[in-house]
Order: C-alpha cells, then structure tokens, then sequence
C-alpha cells in the first residue's frame, strides 16, 4: 500500500511541478524495507526477509528529484537550490492539503528564480492553501503578493546609532501603491498603479 501510494504521491506533485516553473522535473519516492541488524531485537521477518520494525514500521522512505531532462535522481536535499526545494514543498503541500487542516505554514522565498506566469501560479497554489491553513509568505513579487489576504512590509530605518526594523500592515490604498513600486521599482507611477490594480481584481476574482 505505502508503495502504490508513493508513486500516486510523486505523479501529483510531478504534475504541480510543471505549473511551477519545473516542468521537467520530476519527483520519486522510494519505499524500501529497512534491513535488521544481526542482533536487533526489533526485526521481523517479512516476504522471507528480516527486517527491522521502528516506530515508523519497516520501510525506508526516501525522496528524490530530477529537476530537468537528463539530470540523474537525486536525493531531494542533494538535488535542488533553494528555490526549487520552496517549490518542491509548495507542490507537496498542496497534493496533500487535504488530509491536514489548521498548520500554519511559511514559506521563505518560494518564488525565488521565477517570474510572470509562474509567479502567478505560485499566488494561486499559495492562495489555495490559506483557505484551510494559516500561509505566511515571503516574497518580493507582486504577483504572489496580490494573493495575499493580508500584506506586510517590513521596512528599516537607520537613526545614525542603529538600524532597526519596523512590520507594518498596509492599508488598501498602500497596498496599490506597494504593489506599483515592486512592479516599477523605486517609482510610483500611474502605469504601475493600474497593473497593481489589474493584480489585485484578477487576485480577488480567484479567491
């Protein structure tokens, strides 16, 4: 059963892959039986062979990562940058969102590497997620951002002694503003406003 299920697990969140800016990645779970030892007290025999029984069971679980073609499978801690280990999560998170409710989970740079179309898509799954979770983002994107029911800055200040830093929550109004500087940078423009705008209705629209 757990291996049927592993290989269920790694198609979904393969498939999430691809709308994350990972489209030729591809994820493996391995179920093995953990061999017993020549005196462990904790072995049973299974299909024939001894096998050491923990409190997790008998099996070894392991996940692997192909993040493009060609690229040999590797253990997932071995195989993808931070980013892509954001994704890798984000992807598992939302296959199994389902079968948790009331987590609150962060994610640190998840966009980190992407843009466009793939942020957009990285608002929508994290967006989906806060419907049955607590979700705090970081992200300098405007397009995850938009997706926020909620959104934080964090600014700093320096007073010539020290440098301090400040969370403040924005007001609607801010919120335009803030958006219209992450998509113009430093400027506050009329353009950058009306796509920060256009963000925040297509956001909205989805919720």
């Amino acid at each position: 059963a757990r291996t049927a299920a592993a290989g269920e697990l790694a198609e979904a969140v393969s498939a999430e892959l691809a709308g994350l800016a990972m489209g030729r990645a591809r994820l493996e779970v391995s179920v093995r039986p953990l061999p017993a030892g020549a005196s462990d007290s904790a072995s049973l025999t299974v299909g024939g062979v001894d096998v050491h029984a923990g409190e997790a069971g008998v099996d070894e679980v392991e996940f692997r990562l192909s993040a493009h073609s060609g690229a040999q499978s590797l253990p997932l801690s071995k195989s993808a940058s931070g980013g892509e280990l954001s994704r890798v999560m984000l992807a598992l998170e939302v296959v199994l969102a389902g079968s948790q409710h009331g987590a609150t989970m962060v994610f640190d740079e998840v966009d980190a590497g992407v843009g466009g179309r793939a942020a957009v898509e990285i608002g929508r799954r994290l967006s989906r997620l806060a419907r049955t979770h607590q979700v705090v983002v970081v992200t300098h994107l405007p397009q995850v951002a938009a997706f926020a029911d909620t959104h934080l800055v964090v600014d700093k200040s320096d007073d010539g002694e020290g440098v301090s830093s400040n969370v403040r929550t924005l007001r609607p109004d801010e919120r335009v503003i803030e958006l219209a500087r992450m998509l113009a940078g430093l400027d506050d423009t009329e353009t950058g406003r009306a796509h920060a705008e256009e963000l925040l209705d297509m956001a909205r629209a989805e919720r």
